[in-house]
C-alpha cells in the first residue's frame, strides 16, 4: 500500500510540474504576442506610410560607414555630425509572418507553413516587422546555392527599407500578371528554403539600391545576386540566435479586407487586424539582426 501511495504522490508531483511548465510557456507566449501587437497603432491610419526608397543618409551609406556585421553581431556606425553615435532602438526585433495559399476561388487563405505542399499549389507570404529597418530574403532549393530574391532591382529601385507593422508580400498580390502573384510548386518535389533577414542597419557587402541595379545591369547572368560562401555562413550562424516564438491557430481563415488594403496601400496594421500566424522575436533587445528560416516541403 505504501509503495502505491509513493507512486501516486510522485505521479501527482510530475503532473503539477507539467502544469507549471505549460502555464509558464503559455504566459511567455502571451508576453511575446502582447509585446509585438501592442506596438501596432491602436486605430488604423488613413494615410499610406512612406513607400518611397528610404536610403541611408550620407553618413550611413551601405557598405561604408554604417552596416550590420553578421560575423560579430554588432552594428558598425561612424559618429554623427554632432559627435553622437547611432544606436539601435530599445525594442527587440520581431517579425510576424503568415503563409497564404490560393484556394479554388483564387482567394488567399491562411495555411500551416509546416504542412506538405503539392505540385500546382500556390502560396505567398506576408511579412510584418515591428521595427523600421531593412529586409533581405534569400531562397534556395534542396541543397542548392542561395540567391537573393529581395531586394530586387526591378522593384522600388532595389530599395529594401521597411517600416514597422507595414505588411510586405512576397510575391506581391498587385503584380499585373496573375502568375507572378504566387509561388507555384512545380513538378519537381524538394524543400524550398526561405531565409528572411530583418536588420536595423543595411547588411555589409550586400548590394541594394543603385548598387544592385548596376550589378544586375552589368552582370545579367549573375543576377539574382548570390552571397559568397563566407557571407552565407554568417547568415546561417545568425539564424541560431535565441528567439521567442509564438504561433496561432488561425489556419483556414481568409485574408481580411483590412490586411489586403494595408498591403496594397502601404498602411500600418492596427491592433484590430488579425495577428500573424507566427511571431518571432529576438531574445535580446540589443540584437541588430533577426533571421527567420522558413522551409516549405514540396512532396
Amino acid at each position: 500500500m505504501m509503495h502505491s501511495r509513493v507512486i501516486l504522490s510522485f505521479a501527482l508531483i510530475l503532473m503539477l510540474c507539467g502544469l507549471g511548465v505549460s502555464w509558464a510557456q503559455d504566459q511567455g507566449s502571451e508576453e511575446v504576442r502582447g509585446a509585438f501587437l501592442s506596438s501596432r497603432e491602436k486605430t488604423g491610419s488613413t494615410k499610406p506610410r512612406n513607400r518611397t526608397p528610404r536610403r541611408p543618409s550620407p553618413a550611413k551609406k551601405t557598405n561604408t560607414n554604417s552596416s550590420t556585421n553578421l560575423n560579430t553581431g554588432k552594428t558598425n556606425a561612424n559618429n554623427d555630425s554632432d559627435g553622437g553615435t547611432t544606436s539601435p532602438g530599445p525594442a527587440a526585433i520581431g517579425l510576424g509572418y503568415t503563409l497564404f495559399m490560393r484556394d479554388t476561388n483564387g482567394d488567399a487563405v491562411r495555411v500551416d507553413p509546416s504542412e506538405e505542399f503539392h505540385t500546382g499549389e500556390r502560396v505567398r507570404i506576408t511579412l510584418e516587422p515591428n521595427v523600421d529597418g531593412y529586409l533581405y530574403i534569400f531562397h534556395s532549393e534542396g541543397d542548392g546555392p542561395p540567391q537573393m530574391i529581395f531586394p530586387d532591382w526591378r522593384l522600388q529601385d532595389g530599395d529594401n527599407a521597411i517600416e514597422a507593422h507595414v505588411p510586405y508580400e512576397v510575391p506581391a498580390s498587385f503584380e499585373k500578371d496573375e502568375r507572378l502573384r504566387w509561388f507555384t510548386f512545380d513538378s519537381n518535389p524538394s524543400t524550398e528554403h526561405l531565409h528572411i533577414v530583418v536588420t536595423r542597419e543595411p547588411l555589409a557587402d550586400v548590394p541594394t539600391g543603385d548598387a544592385l541595379k548596376t550589378f544586375c545591369a552589368t552582370n545579367k547572368t549573375k543576377c539574382p545576386w548570390k552571397p559568397a560562401p563566407e557571407m552565407w555562413a554568417k547568415v546561417q550562424e545568425a539564424a541560431k540566435a535565441d528567439v521567442e516564438v509564438v504561433a496561432s491557430t488561425n489556419y483556414g481563415q481568409p485574408q481580411t479586407d483590412k490586411e489586403k488594403v494595408a498591403t496594397t496601400r502601404g498602411l500600418g496594421l492596427d491592433q484590430t487586424a488579425p495577428a500573424p500566424s507566427v511571431i518571432r522575436m529576438s531574445a535580446s533587445t540589443k540584437a541588430p539582426v533577426l533571421v527567420t528560416v522558413l522551409d516549405l516541403i514540396h512532396k
